[in-house]
């Protein structure tokens, strides 16, 4: 069995991370997660869950607080790690190996081991400061993938939204997932008929 953890941190977006916890407790992902104490504040004001039903989706929990924790150790072997979403501050620890809580040390112990680690850093707009950390933790193997939408799958509700991002980051970790409908062959094909189509059209006029 896959295992992974989860580390969601107090940026606006916690609905990212409980729905990556969902899509993998369906999938049968070990899950580890960690939440920051922010991230909690933040999962009250933004959604209608309760921090008990977001710990129940994981296998297991961990205090942020707990430096102790299994994931601080990288004899604690795992697939790597998300921070979904992650915030300015906790994406500047980790860019900076400042070790000061278990989120932060787990993304640490993810890096110097050479797994993977996906940042869904979620701030707008950015200042270079922003820009600097995401190219150093960039620089250090981690992955950044910020929550930016797309739409060639045409989504009909915001819940298709999020399901784009929690599957890109799926995809990363070569996890399955049925979350939206992926660029293939017909869709190019389509595209290159419109604009066949297109031209066409201007070359009657």
């Amino acid at each position: 069995m896959k295992r992974l953890i989860i580390g969601i941190s107090g940026a606006t977006g916690s609905i990212y991370g409980i729905r990556m916890l969902e899509v993998l407790k369906e999938n049968e992902i070990e899950t580890h997660l960690i939440l920051t104490k922010a991230a909690k504040k933040t999962i009250l004001l933004e959604t209608e869950y309760e921090i008990k039903y977001v710990e129940s989706l994981a296998n297991y929990v961990y205090d942020v607080d707990n430096i102790g924790g299994a994931v601080a150790s990288g004899s604690f072997n795992t697939e790597g790690m998300v921070v979904i979403p992650c915030s300015v501050k906790s994406l500047s620890a980790i860019a900076n190996s400042y070790n000061d809580n278990l989120l932060i040390r787990a993304a640490d112990v993810t890096l110097k081991e050479w797994r993977k680690l996906v940042l869904v850093v979620r701030e707008t707009p950015l200042h270079k400061g922003h820009l600097q950390l995401m190219l150093r933790a960039a620089d250090m193997g981690a992955v950044i993938l910020p929550p930016v939408p797309a739409f060639y799958h045409v989504p009909k509700t915001i819940e298709g939204i999020i399901d784009h991002t929690v599957g890109k980051v799926l995809d990363i970790f070569g996890i399955e997932h049925h979350l939206f409908r992926k660029w293939d062959r017909e869709s190019g094909d389509k595209a290159m008929g419109l604009l066949i189509q297109e031209k066409s059209e201007k070359t009657d006029k």
